[in-house]
């Protein structure tokens, strides 16, 4: 039977998202932003999804752990996650990387968590939640951690089943019959694949519950190995697996709003994927579904008007298909087809944008052609543009074009060429 107490488990959990990775390989969306800040469909961050998760859960004692171009980040968190009620010790806290042990940055997710503890003096929580701030999904925590405990666990990985021959991207873990883990590998070059399911692995989220006594003290041990990479996947969790009792929890027991049989959950580490992930949204009942009034995703929302939609002296007709347009866009005598644009966007007349994600306050101007295209923020295209129609031209011009023949442009490339 499931433990039920879902508020004092979640009153009784303090939540870690880590928020500092590279993101390197979103290539230049993340030039001057951290990953959780990059925009997402149209009007939300990254980092919104974790955050509306905690929130909707019952998890409101959150530290957000940030390091590599964070600003962007940092004001987002301030100034569109200060409504919770500090006044019943709800909160989200910015923690900066700040060398509190030695002169060091985070070398590791474990490192990360191990030079906030002083955090737990004050917060006192019975178990940690820690979570990535870069992924796209709908999850109660409250599940998991009623699980965690109904189970007598002493750490919790939360896991789902990918494709074996994605899984070396990720975290592979074997578990027995009672579903306590009995082996775990990091980005395995031959992942295990399930018995039951030859085709696929089952691959850790990033999403972790620890008991409080457990993670200090194992934080504590891993941080005077100089031979660890002070990494929850590579070195905390193999390290656990004959000492203590891990178990995995089974994202579809937690997911959301699961359309069919198949759990929503992406990785938009890589431009193809981050694209992908936008177009899942334009289809006609989207496997994400942000139109749940009991399970809202928040965020900072600008104050601006209504999209409008007009016809060109012509008569030519605005539209969008199959689409999403934020507040403050306009499309003049443009058509817009599986595509999503972002706040104060314009589109001019004679315009066709197809299969594309354009970012805030990109200015289109008339007769332009996108398709396969992610336009960055602040971008001007001027009368005639052009991209998305021939990959080899794109290169030529200097724009970053994917494997799967998506380009993307951000102000710098246009900057540098004549057009």
């Amino acid at each position: 039977m499931i433990f039920n107490s879902t508020t004092h488990l979640t009153d009784r959990t303090y939540t870690f998202v880590l928020a500092g990775g590279r993101g390197g390989r979103l290539h230049q969306l993340t030039d001057w932003r951290a990953k959780p800040a990059v925009p997402f469909a149209g009007n939300l961050k990254i980092i919104d999804f974790a955050l509306s998760n905690c929130v909707n859960s019952g998890v409101r004692h959150i530290g957000v752990l940030t390091q590599y171009k964070a600003q962007s980040l940092i004001r987002h968190i301030e100034r569109g996650w200060s409504f919770l009620a500090a006044r019943l010790g709800e909160y989200v806290d910015v923690m900066p990387a700040q060398q509190q042990h030695g002169e060091s940055w985070y070398s590791g997710t474990a490192n990360a968590v191990y030079q906030n503890l002083r955090i737990l003096d004050e917060a006192r929580p019975d178990r940690v939640l820690i979570l990535g701030g870069d992924h796209i999904y709908k999850m109660d925590y409250s599940i998991m951690l009623a699980e965690h405990v109904d189970r007598g666990a002493e750490m919790t990985v939360a896991c789902l089943e990918v494709p074996i021959e994605h899984a070396g991207e990720f975290g592979v873990m074997s578990v027995d019959a009672e579903q306590r883990i009995v082996s775990f590998a990091e980005k395995p070059l031959q992942p295990a694949a399930l018995f039951h399911r030859p085709t696929h692995a089952l691959a850790s989220m990033g999403i972790y519950v620890f008991e409080t006594e457990l993670l200090l003290s194992e934080l504590a041990r891993d941080a005077v190995n100089p031979n660890s990479n002070h990494d929850f996947g590579k070195d905390i969790i193999p390290s656990l697996l004959a000492r203590h009792r891990v178990y995995a929890h089974s994202f579809s027991a937690s997911c959301v709003n699961m359309v069919n049989t198949a759990p929503y959950w992406r990785d938009v580490g890589t431009v193809d994927a981050y694209w992908e992930a936008n177009m899942d949204l334009t289809a006609v009942v989207p496997e994400l579904n942000l139109y749940d009034d009991a399970w809202p995703i928040l965020s900072l929302q600008r104050q601006l008007p209504p999209a409008k939609f007009v016809a060109d002296d012509t008569g030519r007709k605005g539209g969008a298909y199959n689409s999403l347009a934020s507040s403050g866009c306009i499309v003049c005598g443009a058509s817009v087809r599986r595509s999503i644009l972002f706040s104060k966007v314009t589109v001019g007349q004679g315009s066709l944008i197809d299969d594309s994600v354009v970012l805030p306050d990109v200015r289109i101007g008339k007769e332009v052609r996108l398709r396969r295209t992610i336009v960055g923020k602040q971008c001007r295209l001027p009368d005639g543009f052009r991209a998305g129609l021939d990959a080899a031209h794109d290169r030529e011009r200097g724009f970053h074009v994917t494997k799967n023949g998506v380009t993307l442009i951000v102000p710098e490339m246009l900057d540098q060429q004549t057009l």
